[in-house]
């Protein structure tokens, strides 16, 4: 009995640590331009190389086509091509600078700067502006002999 407890034991601990050791599709090669594809699985906003989904149903095939690609020597840019004819532009990571995608990376400067301009009108608009009080001469006089007095004080 205690060598069929044995047995099982190592059997439980062979499967559990088959099912840890990484996967072959994880190579840096793969990782490098996996990084410049979008997993288009629907459930996460991750790349092809990051996609943590078991066995998901875009990025597993995905690693597994880019690893067949490079295998037969195809150049990552000639990989990353085949991915955006197969799936368009939304198939990269990162849009290109180009064209419509451009406004991608200006859009959010331009809104910032024109945030700031706002904020610079609306304080400039609705701040007053500072005016000195104007004081009477006789009251001005009585200030300054107070403050001869106060000094006085100090001389002595």
């Amino acid at each position: 009995m205690r060598k069929w407890k044995n047995s099982l034991l190592v059997l439980l601990l062979t499967v559990v640590s088959i099912a840890q050791t990484p996967t072959q599709l994880l190579t840096p090669a793969i990782r490098r331009v996996g990084d410049k594809l979008s997993c288009l699985c629907g459930s996460c906003k991750n790349t092809v190389a990051t996609c943590q989904m078991l066995e998901c149903h875009y990025s597993h095939p995905s690693r597994m086509q880019i690893s067949e690609m490079q295998a037969a020597g195809a150049s990552d840019e000639s990989i990353i091509d085949s991915f955006v004819k197969k799936s368009g532009i939304q198939a990269l990571a990162v849009p290109p600078a180009q064209g419509f995608s451009l406004m991608a990376w200006v859009m959010p400067i331009f809104v910032i700067l024109l945030g700031l301009t706002m904020i610079w009108l609306f304080v400039k608009r609705f701040r007053k502006p500072f005016v000195p009080a104007e004081i009477a001469p006789d009251e001005l006089n009585r200030y300054h002999e107070q403050i001869e007095k106060d000094m006085a004080k100090f001389d002595s």
